[in-house]
């Protein structure tokens, strides 16, 4: 099916719109609200040794909060995500943000700890919006310009990713940890209707029953082997990410730093020099360099967490480490989400529904790894562990065919 046969937006046609490319005010309205709903999965992280105590619960179970929303997330890839192909991706992502915003405030309102994980399960699982509007965006743009323009929505979406640790921090320092929630759960209510108002209406590209949909999301793995071989390598740098920062805050906040959970937030902000390599990574796919920056960014990683490691009393270390995980992360999810959209354009939901699902396997793995190595035997372990993660996926590049 074609761009202009799905398209319908008011005062300028979808041919026109193929032509010269998505109006600059749309790429940065899908960037802002990739960024807003993705953070709801990483508030809690800078928050994790207050709700320890607030609930009484010990480090693995409170790392677990993480990986529940993680878990949450992978959900709705699998079973949401896919319904960007199926309905009205307008209509779609007002439902879902509707759902999110109630489990925020169930979130913010839990009297226990087993309230909080359901609530985080759910508004995990209807965050995927950020995953339909990424192919959404991909879907309206050219294509000698989708890789420039996925990457500047993606550069809001993970600057959502770094900077929610910092706005979390920041209001749980003022106001407490329940606003954090509740003060979210007031965002998406406004985000959806924003985005209601602006989006182009977007028709679906395949009438498949729901189970066909989800069958076929299977079978693409199948079909296109690059498909799997990417989610597995960012399920690799993703699981490393994950044990980073679900951990960092338990050394910033111990004997060596001391830092206070605004502080926590404040640390997270160096991440977010990573964010800038996201339209550079565009263009690199846009040439055609996705194999050898993929190569790369594994041994950064890798290289990041031994920098981590030997950084264990030094806060210049940790922040470096952290910059170039980042950055790593970042630029193989851009290389893979730019692959993977050339495989079926008329799949491109079903598509990122795999692909996001496989690697956040891999980030709910590492958040929990990450949390029994660094009860088991402290930051060190957690180092190891997040270089092993790169190092295993940089093996697995070793075996693709240069001129796949």
């Amino acid at each position: 099916m074609s761009k202009s046969s799905v398209l319908k937006s008011p005062g300028r046609s979808a041919t026109a719109q193929a032509e010269h490319g998505v109006p600059g005010w749309l790429v940065a309205l899908f960037a802002v609200a990739s960024g807003m709903t993705v953070a709801n999965l990483y508030y809690a992280q800078p928050l994790l040794s207050s709700l320890r105590d607030v609930f009484h619960v010990g480090t693995a179970a409170a790392g677990g909060l993480i990986t529940l929303t993680q878990v949450g997330y992978v959900l709705g890839m699998l079973f949401l995500v896919p319904l960007g192909d199926r309905l009205e991706k307008r209509g779609l992502i007002s439902v879902l943000l509707t759902v999110t915003t109630l489990a925020l405030v169930a979130a913010g309102l839990a009297t226990n700890f087993p309230m909080l994980l359901i609530a985080s399960l759910i508004s995990g699982g209807t965050s995927v919006v950020a995953q339909i509007l990424i192919p959404f965006a991909a879907s309206l743009a050219p294509d000698h310009a989708r890789g420039r323009i996925v990457g500047r929505v993606m550069s809001g979406l993970l600057t959502g990713i770094l900077l929610s640790r910092t706005l979390s921090s920041l209001v749980s320092d003022v106001a407490g940890w329940r606003v954090v929630y509740l003060g979210s759960a007031v965002l998406m209510a406004l985000l959806a209707l924003a985005l209601r108002a602006a989006l182009p209406q977007h028709a679906p590209t395949t009438t498949m029953p729901y189970a066909h949909v989800l069958r076929s999301t299977l079978q693409l793995v199948r079909r296109h082997p690059v498909l799997l071989r990417r989610g597995l390598y960012q399920a690799a740098m993703f699981g490393a990410f994950s044990a980073f920062w679900t951990t960092v805050s338990y050394v910033l906040t111990g004997p060596h730093f001391h830092y206070s959970p605004i502080g926590v937030g404040l640390f997270a902000l160096v991440g977010a020099a990573g964010a800038a390599v996201a339209p550079f990574a565009g263009h690199w796919a846009d040439r055609g360099l996705v194999r050898p920056m993929t190569g790369i960014a594994f041994t950064v990683a890798a290289l990041a967490f031994a920098v981590a490691g030997f950084g264990q009393s030094h806060i210049t270390l940790i922040a470096l480490a952290a910059i170039l995980i980042d950055t790593a992360v970042q630029s193989t999810l851009i290389l893979g989400q730019h692959t993977i959209y050339q495989l079926d354009p008329n799949a491109r939901a079903r598509l990122n529904s795999a692909f996001i699902a496989i690697f956040f396997v891999g980030g709910a793995l590492g958040s929990q790894l990450g949390s029994i190595a660094y009860h088991a035997a402290g930051w060190t372990a957690v180092t190891v562990l997040g270089a092993a993660l790169p190092v295993l996926g940089l093996l697995h590049w070793t075996t693709e065919r240069r001129t796949a």
